[in-house]
């Protein structure tokens, strides 16, 4: 299963959004284009599918829906989110517009929620029941294991959902910053109970792999594992070279920042199989490791069992975005306007193509046509 297209209404940068989604996708657009918004409309869909979520949780750690809804929105007052996805010949649609109810107490209620499979409707609200209870409406249908019956599997597809934009001083200090067990943790708060979580023979594996890797890209470098120390804490630990053997070894409080990031990128590549999220995964690496990056991530993508694993990549590297390999139709332009951001995918704008056609990179051809049209006036600027 993979989603083919998502439109939006109301959220966050835009009014109004609408795109076809390929396997692997580069989200590319300036600063405040909305680029993390639209991946946080993904996992806005696996907040309400994960146990523990819902959309009253949902939308608080947003900040509610005046937080979620677009400046720039004036008609309809809901906020709206509709995905289609592909599942082998079938088809499936999830539409949900939420709004803030005035009433006390003021509460995000759902608006309206459609489900259909190839056409046929599976479910449509309000109902019956939710004009004869209307708190009902505080709930989705999605995160109601008994409501969601019918449409399981779409429901499953949204909470294995990955997402995970690693804050390298989060694992150094993970102690300092708060944790929630009970929804996917984001920023690596808990990043190394996640590996020595999962199971031994799995995690091995994977460690191997990253290792392995790391011995290309990190110099020196000769060992890499997980330790668990007499307290019970996990840690990441390496050796280097080093004249004197216990002098080489290191754990995550001495790691830069890259190294730690690129663990971080090379586990979620083999943990799960649903839609992963990945946001600016250049950062802190160097230019050489970049430039691979793409093919590195297409490669794994073709590792899935079933069907190669779908992946949104946010970026502003023209390294990343150098591999003769990447197509048009896997940019999606994000150019902000009075009326909120708008999306482009790199297939329909001509001068893009021929550019590529002429030999010219992705991020040559595309990334021009995304940046602030007065930026060159920022090397006149005095402070």
């Amino acid at each position: 299963m993979r989603f083919s297209r998502i439109t939006l209404t109301n959220w966050k940068n835009f009014t109004s959004a609408d795109v076809a989604l390929p396997n692997r996708a580069f989200l590319i657009g300036p600063n405040a284009s909305g680029k993390s918004n639209f991946l946080d409309a993904f996992r806005f869909l696996r907040d309400l599918a994960v146990a523990g979520g819902g959309l009253q949780r949902a939308c608080d750690m947003r900040g509610g829906v005046s937080k979620i809804r677009c400046l720039a929105a004036r008609k309809p007052p809901g906020v709206g989110i509709k995905v289609e996805l592909d599942d082998d010949g079938n088809t499936w649609s999830y539409e949900l517009v939420f709004k803030q109810r005035t009433q006390f107490p003021a509460s995000p209620v759902v608006e309206s929620e459609m489900v259909k499979r190839n056409g046929e409707i599976l479910l449509s609200r309000p109902n019956d029941d939710d004009r004869r209870d209307e708190r009902l409406l505080i709930q989705t249908a999605l995160e109601q294991i008994y409501a969601n019956k019918a449409f399981r599997a779409a429901a499953d597809h949204f909470a294995k959902i990955s997402y995970l934009h690693l804050i390298p001083q989060m694992i150094r200090d993970s102690t300092t910053f708060p944790r929630e067990f009970d929804l996917p943790d984001m920023y690596g708060g808990h990043f190394l109970e996640r590996i020595a979580r999962t199971h031994e023979r799995t995690r091995k594996a994977w460690l191997r792999r990253i290792s392995e890797l790391l011995k290309i890209v990190v110099p020196q470098l000769e060992k890499f594992d997980l330790q668990i120390d007499d307290r019970g804490i996990p840690h990441l630990v390496a050796t280097y070279k080093h004249w004197r053997p216990s002098a080489g070894l290191q754990n995550e409080t001495q790691f830069s920042d890259g190294t730690l990031r690129l663990i971080g990128l090379l586990w979620m590549l083999q943990e799960g199989a649903g839609l992963l999220l990945m946001e600016e995964p250049e950062l802190s690496l160097h230019k050489g490791v970049i430039s691979q990056l793409a093919p590195f991530i297409h490669k794994a993508q073709m590792r899935a069992k079933d069907s190669p694993r779908q992946v949104l990549i946010s970026t502003h590297s023209v390294d990343l975005l150098s591999d003769s390999g990447i197509d048009a139709s896997e940019l999606i332009l994000f150019q902000p306007t009075e009326a909120g951001t708008k999306l482009r995918v790199g297939a329909e704008i001509a001068e893009v193509v021929a550019l590529m056609e002429s030999g010219m990179s992705a991020g040559d051809a595309a990334l021009p046509y995304t940046q602030s049209p007065d930026v060159e006036q920022m090397r006149l600027f005095e402070l």
